[in-house]
């Protein structure tokens, strides 16, 4: 269904009938009679496309138009990919919570918002807890100024029957939470490269200790020093003998 949309959304061809076209590519754009562009598509073994209907005069291609809709599909993956995807989560109150359920609420709907997420947060008044609307007013009032740093207030708190809403929308584009298997593949993979590294450290060092030993009794060390010092005694003793 969706592919048939997207063919019905073009006119290519003898579909074309204005007086004249501007064709477009790599080399530019030029306006001809569109009985000219007809015949410069078929001379080319292509189709005359129109992309934008509404120009004046209206702006063509010369394509083929499997490979011009392929195209399009493509553009239109790619777009939707890109999209983030904004959901909406609730976070539900009492108009008495107390501060330890207030805190682990606040921790989530911080979490939903640097994800990109919206997130609807209400106090649910039971029977007779409506007297206490303008609590629950001050509760809602104190979550969204305490997640002013990653959420902004789309709408201020309303009551709607039972229920007191306050909408916050995120202030950043979020980013996608990493499941834990990723996050555990991520960790395998710089342990890898941390082990590797320290075993290319240790080698080097090993190999500058075999390199060090070896130049010793060329720069010195005790070695050479018993050398000299041999020497010099033979000099000695041969001079009190003259």
């Amino acid at each position: 269904m969706k592919n048939d949309n997207l063919k019905n959304q073009y006119r290519i061809n003898e579909q074309i009938r204005v007086r004249e076209v501007r064709i477009v590519g790599d080399g530019g754009s030029t306006v001809v009679p569109t009985r000219e562009a007809l015949n410069m598509a078929r001379e080319q073994g292509v189709d005359l496309v129109e992309i934008s209907p509404n120009a004046n005069p209206p702006v063509c291609r010369l394509i083929d138009y499997s490979k011009f809709l392929y195209q399009q599909k493509k553009r239109q993956k790619e777009m939707k990919a890109k999209q983030v995807k904004v959901e909406v989560k609730e976070i539900r109150f009492g108009p008495q919570t107390d501060e330890h359920d207030y805190q682990f609420k606040l921790k989530h709907a911080k979490e939903f918002l640097e994800e990109g997420n919206k997130v609807r947060a209400y106090v649910f008044f039971r029977g007779r807890s409506i007297l206490f609307k303008e609590q629950g007013e001050v509760l809602l009032l104190r979550f969204a100024n305490d997640l002013e740093e990653v959420g902004k207030v789309e709408s201020m708190p309303s009551l709607e029957g039972k229920k007191m809403f306050l909408y916050l929308a995120p202030k950043k584009a979020g980013t996608k939470k990493q499941s834990q298997q990723a996050r555990d593949r991520e960790k395998l993979r710089t342990g890898e490269q941390d082990d590797a590294t320290a075993a290319e450290n240790k080698k080097g060092r090993q190999n500058s200790s075999i390199d060090a030993a070896a130049e010793m009794p060329a720069n010195g060390g005790l070695f050479a020093n018993a050398k000299i010092s041999a020497d010099a005694l033979k000099k000695l003793t041969e001079g009190e003998e003259d």
